[in-house]
């Protein structure tokens, strides 16, 4: 077998994917997780109703004790955000933000699904005429267009570079960019032009957007306006590789008792999978998931479980 191939990786550095990353590589399976802890709806909280955890105690400090398991147990850890995710065989691709591809035999979703917004004027008023919060599902709807991208992070550098093959002109507003040094190289080799330094005021139009109005008094005639704030959404990296979401609110991904998915070799778990957004719920499943995928990457590899 293939020693470079992963058994098991988990998206995601909550809760969920902490446990599950534990109960994985306790399997005797090679596990990656990747996420950054601080981005985990935990980090800043503070959690007083947690079985067998007296008092009260800071969700960071939670993670942070859950991290230092994690690598005493063996998995491996990286903080870079997934850009692509596709099937090769019985396989899994994910490309990754630091310009590295990594395979695996399962990947467990163990991330939120809120959507960041701009809580600015006119993102409510003109979502879905102009408005998007996903470059890859509506980048098609803006050829030959003009388009800004807003966001710091590796999933807005990611969306301009991909918007740079359908629309005219693309621009990137971010007050501080914070991305690999190879996403950066991209973007600055690329035709996408940054408005750094400054943010998104308002959102301007009438039956469409025409245009953006900047902080720093500047606005800005576009056609489209993408907000990616963060890392890429599991949903759409989900929603890749052909993952069902749940019929009935059609807001999450749907998985069955064992946190499998419709898709072999895919589990959820946590905020993902649909309410109650605890922590109890997310541990749970973070078990369920990281036992079920290690099975599944074992027999595989053809041996027990």
């Amino acid at each position: 077998m293939d020693s470079s191939v992963y058994d098991v990786v988990i998206i995601g550095a909550g809760p969920a994917g902490i446990q599950a990353a534990i109960h994985a590589v306790r399997k005797k399976c090679r596990v990656l997780l990747l996420g950054r802890i601080e981005r985990s709806s935990l980090y800043s909280a503070h959690v007083e109703n947690y079985a067998c955890v007296e008092g009260v105690k800071s969700g960071q400090e939670l993670l942070e004790a859950g991290i230092a398991q994690v690598r005493r147990f063996g998995a491996e850890l990286m903080e870079d955000d997934v850009l692509k995710i596709h099937q090769q065989e019985a396989l899994f691709v994910l490309d990754l933000e630091g310009g590295v591809a990594i395979t695996s035999r399962t990947v467990i979703f163990a991330t939120g699904t809120a959507r960041k917004k701009l809580k600015v004027p006119g993102e409510k008023e003109l979502a879905g005429r102009g408005v998007s919060y996903c470059v890859d599902c509506d980048a098609n709807f803006y050829r030959k267009a003009t388009v800004a991208v807003v966001g710091n992070a590796s999933a807005a550098v990611h969306g301009a570079l991909t918007l740079t093959g359908y629309a005219a002109q693309v621009y990137l507003v971010s007050r501080e960019l914070v991305a690999s040094a190879d996403l950066l190289a991209k973007l600055k080799n690329s035709a996408v032009e940054l408005l750094s330094g400054t943010w998104v005021k308002a959102i301007q139009g009438e039956k469409g957007v025409q245009s953006i109005l900047l902080e720093n008094g500047n606005e800005v005639a576009v056609d489209g306006v993408f907000i990616e704030l963060g890392a890429k959404g599991a949903m759409e990296l989900a929603l890749e590789i052909g993952v069902q979401l749940d019929m009935d609110t059609m807001t999450h991904i749907d998985t069955n008792k064992l946190t499998e998915t419709n898709v072999p070799g895919v589990y959820g778990a946590g905020d993902i999978t649909g309410l109650p957004y605890q922590m109890a719920k997310a541990v749970g499943e973070g078990c369920v998931a990281g036992m079920e995928a290690a099975n599944y990457a074992r027999k595989q590899k053809g041996e027990g479980v």
